[in-house]
């Protein structure tokens, strides 16, 4: 590993930080527990914030310098989705997985009646929602939530349903919600269900009020959840200050990676000036002893969150193709293989990703894309790298 005296001089070491209080903002959390931040000669002034638009917000505004933000957000706001064009870029994720379903605790029981197994099979639930439906007639419909249109969440709620036979444009209503209000709109009749990153299923969970119908690694297996989000203009006045801030975050999401040092993660998760929230809420998921339902068997579950394993912080051009696809089937476009490679080329730097590596002596794919939906268990690339299953589920007519 090369000494950060040997690093170009940060342009600026000052860098404002947005994050949302999740689980999935360890990375972020922990290089400034660990003093990453300082060691890379940087001054990062992390800032907490309520929803995702107004992160996207400050960081094409220039009130941010980077963020913590959703996988599919610098291609939806390079294209001026969702009344904001802005260039944004990506040349590190931060996250897989990290996501689930959950609904009311009434719903739930419905769908357990109807044969719904959720820690087994997430097409069971999905199975089973459409038999309740089916028997339910005419009536109000059900109301589910997301945390952003262009988001994960938005692409597993949606996959979860088809795999039940249920259209998520017509026979149910999805709307968008900032995390924390979740829980409240479940336990106020507000919404049905949602799709969330954690610790808000767990929250729902512990109170009663919910239960998880599929986590989002049943959806997609490994699916890029969080990426390390920065302007491309200040990328290209700050190379230097970006370089330096990618390797702290690298170095966070290593010692992330090992299982003994998760419980360390929850002690710092849950002070006042992050999360603020008890450790028992913040524990199910991180360490990976988690809970469909409450006063059921906890099941493990240790790909719940990945942040450094399966050589997590590439940012595959062939996650983001998938994205794109998703993004386009919402807004009712379809980009053509020539529009497709030009955004995924400006918007997931891979280059930048191996740029860092080099620095910290790591090993990168020396390739942007690979097999999707194709490998269940743990594969290598011909390079040797080690990456996890990319499996998604599949829709009720496939």
């Amino acid at each position: 590993m090369s000494s950060p005296d040997t690093l170009p001089i940060a342009e600026n070491p000052s860098v404002r930080l947005g994050y949302l209080p999740l689980s999935d903002s360890a990375p972020v959390i922990v290089a400034r527990e660990l003093g990453l931040y300082e060691r890379y000669g940087l001054d990062v002034q992390l800032q907490r914030d309520v929803s995702w638009a107004n992160v996207r917000d400050k960081l094409a505004t220039g009130d941010l310098q980077a963020a913590q933000m959703l996988a599919p957000l610098p291609l939806s706001t390079t294209l001026g989705l969702g009344g904001l064009r802005a260039p944004l870029l990506t040349g590190l994720t931060l996250s897989l997985n990290g996501n689930a379903i959950t609904l009311s605790s009434a719903l739930d029981q419905e769908l357990h009646a109807r044969g719904a197994d959720p820690v087994n099979s997430a097409a069971s639930s999905a199975l089973a929602l459409r038999k309740y439906l089916d028997e339910r007639g005419t009536g109000d419909g059900l109301t589910f939530a997301a945390a952003h249109t262009f988001s994960c969440h938005s692409f597993q709620l949606r996959r979860w349903l088809r795999a039940g036979g249920v259209d998520p444009d017509n026979d149910v209503r999805i709307i968008v919600l900032p995390p924390q209000q979740m829980v409240d709109s479940l336990s106020r009749g507000m919404i049905d269900g949602y799709c969330v990153g954690e610790p808000w299923n767990t929250v729902a969970v512990q109170l009663g009020i919910g239960a998880v119908q599929a986590t989002g690694y049943q959806v997609w297996n490994n699916a890029p959840e969080k990426v390390l989000g920065v302007a491309a203009s200040w990328h290209e006045n700050n190379p230097a200050t970006h370089l330096r801030l990618r390797l702290a975050l690298m170095e966070a999401s290593r010692w992330l990676a090992a299982e003994e040092n998760r419980e360390a993660v929850v002690a710092m998760l849950e002070a006042p000036q992050y999360l603020n929230m008890p450790a028992t809420r913040l524990r199910p998921s991180l360490t990976g002893e988690f809970s469909f339902r409450k006063g059921d068997t906890v099941v493990s579950l240790p790909d719940f969150h990945v942040f450094g394993r399966y050589h997590a912080g590439f940012p595959w051009r062939s996650h983001a193709q998938r994205l794109l696809t998703h993004t386009g089937a919402q807004i009712g476009r379809e980009f053509t293989e020539e529009q497709s490679r030009a955004l995924l080329q400006q918007c997931f730097r891979t280059d930048l990703y191996r740029e860092a590596a080099r620095w910290l002596q790591l090993p990168a794919p020396d390739t942007d894309y690979k097999n999707e939906d194709t490998h269940d268990d743990v594969w290598s690339l011909a390079s040797g790298i080690d990456l996890g299953p990319d499996r998604l589920l599949a829709p009720a007519d496939d």
